[in-house]
């Protein structure tokens, strides 16, 4: 009964983080639109999320010193650089259509299991990633010699590389007496987040007045501070607060699961709030997108014959020490 409610609880903080995070394009792109660069709205959405999470970083300062590895990783990957390369895609090419490029996430792992660490998949995978990408060549229209920004392109395939880190390193760290809190782990990710999006970013040049005025969506004039205050509280805090105590309560392969429903709310709602409307091939090529992904992140390992991999989940359980390499040398 306990794990029953449990798993019932994690379902639904999936499901809330997938809202959280698909409604951050929506309110950060009528900012772009309305004159701030693509990477300063990203350092304020981080370094305002980690002042609110301060109080909570300073609880758990001993981190600092017992999982020096798992933040910079957290902080370089799952923060910085999946929102920089989000952030900056959708500046070029539609809502929807960087989130779908995003969730090639699980093929991705699984072709660095395959190939890096030729290791075997399960038939069920394999056939999720061939699916996954066949949805991405309708999504960006192929037959039409690549109509998208290439620049997007390759920056929505950034942050899907990043986001492999975000499932990872969330369940990094969650067993044994010396598990790290997910609280630590998210306030300190978005402080070293903030330091590095500083430094690349250099938030001294942004046009500060943008924020003082309105931004365009569907039509109506939003208070440009309103959108700010969503993104930092709503599609960051909760959002990462969610989604990680979620992947600790279920798994990376559930909550990678129900994670995919951000691309459908974000699609949704930036064809109801941007007007970015998608073609019929896209929207079917979106569907084949997520059921790949589904696929590929629920699918299993076979047993016991030898080490096969299923989805994202294996790089954090059978290939711990490589999982444990990658964060030492992040």
């Amino acid at each position: 009964m306990h794990a029953s409610r449990d798993r019932n609880a994690g379902l639904g903080l999936a499901l809330a983080s997938a809202f959280a995070f698909g409604g951050s394009g929506v309110a950060a792109k009528p900012l772009i639109e309305a004159g701030l660069d693509p990477l300063h709205v990203v350092w304020l959405r981080v370094a305002g999320a980690a002042l609110v999470m301060l109080p909570v970083a300073w609880r758990h300062r001993d981190l600092l010193t017992r999982k020096p590895a798992l933040l910079a990783g957290f902080g370089m990957l799952a923060v910085a650089g999946v929102q920089a390369c989000y952030f900056a895609a959708i500046s070029r090419i539609p809502v929807g259509v960087a989130l779908l490029i995003e969730y090639l996430a699980p093929a991705l792992v699984l072709a660095w299991v395959r190939f890096v660490q030729r290791r075997p998949v399960t038939r069920a995978a394999a056939v999720g990633v061939v699916l996954a990408v066949g949805g991405l060549a309708c999504v960006v229209e192929v037959w039409a010699g690549l109509s998208f920004d290439a620049i997007g392109l390759l920056l929505a395939l950034g942050a899907a590389c990043c986001q492999v880190g975000y499932f990872v390193l969330s369940d990094q760290g969650a067993d044994g007496d010396d598990a790290a809190d997910p609280l630590g782990v998210i306030a300190y990710g978005l402080l070293i987040g903030a330091l590095v999006l500083t430094a690349v970013a250099r938030p001294w040049q942004m046009d500060w007045q943008v924020l003082g005025g309105g931004a365009g969506m569907a039509g109506t004039t939003v208070p440009a501070a309103l959108l700010l205050g969503w993104i930092v509280l709503i599609a960051t805090v909760v959002a990462y607060v969610t989604g990680v105590v979620s992947v600790r309560r279920l798994s990376p392969q559930v909550a990678g699961v129900v994670a995919c429903l951000e691309a459908v709310i974000a699609t949704v709602l930036a064809w109801v709030l941007l007007r970015e409307h998608l073609s019929a091939p896209q929207i079917i090529g979106g569907a084949v997108v997520l059921v790949g992904a589904f696929i590929a992140q629920s699918s299993t390992p076979k047993a016991p014959s030898g080490p096969v991999a299923g989805g994202s989940g294996t790089v954090a359980g059978a290939a711990d020490g490589d999982v444990a390499a990658e964060r030492a040398a992040v």
